[in-house]
């Protein structure tokens, strides 16, 4: 009996893996910390915003014009944004509508993005993200092609800036 020294209780295991150590708990963000990222971007486009509410895109040489309309004479989605910006710094709403209908949503979308960011991030939550299914995508590239041909057409002259 001289290979009986094995205790039999025991699984025999040739690769035994050490114990994993314990994670230590990640220490939670002070408000301060989870609010500079939203704080940070609400600061960095308050400053574009004052910038262009300062400085008037009506008068030129201020800003350069739009590659696509210089070349081409075709507005795109995008022309008429300065102005937009400037009406609605100013808080001239109606104004900021005829200039670019699109830019004053996409104002409003921010914004309600922004509160949304800012209230998570108070509350220790989850940062708010536009993941948008397929459709949605294709449904918000047809409504900018479709701003764009019809504000170029003459019918579309109101959406014209």
């Amino acid at each position: 009996m001289s290979g009986d020294n094995q205790r039999v209780d025991a699984p025999h295991r040739p690769y035994a893996v050490p114990p994993v150590p314990p994670v230590p708990p990640v220490p939670a963000r002070s408000r301060v910390r989870r609010l500079a990222s939203p704080g940070l971007t609400l600061a960095a486009v308050g400053l574009a915003f004052a910038y262009v509410g300062t400085v008037d895109p009506n008068e030129p040489g201020h800003y350069p014009v739009c590659p696509l309309f210089r070349l081409t004479g075709i507005l795109c989605p995008g022309c008429g944004g300065l102005r937009s910006a400037h009406a609605f710094a100013h808080g001239d709403l109606i104004t900021a509508l005829g200039a670019n209908a699109l830019a004053v949503v996409g104002y409003f979308v921010f914004a309600g993005f922004m509160i949304l960011w800012l209230v998570r991030a108070g509350r220790g939550g989850p940062t708010p993200s536009f993941t948008l299914r397929r459709p949605y995508w294709w449904a918000i590239g047809a409504l900018a092609l479709a701003f764009t041909v019809v504000r170029n057409l003459p019918f579309g002259a109101a959406l014209a800036p």
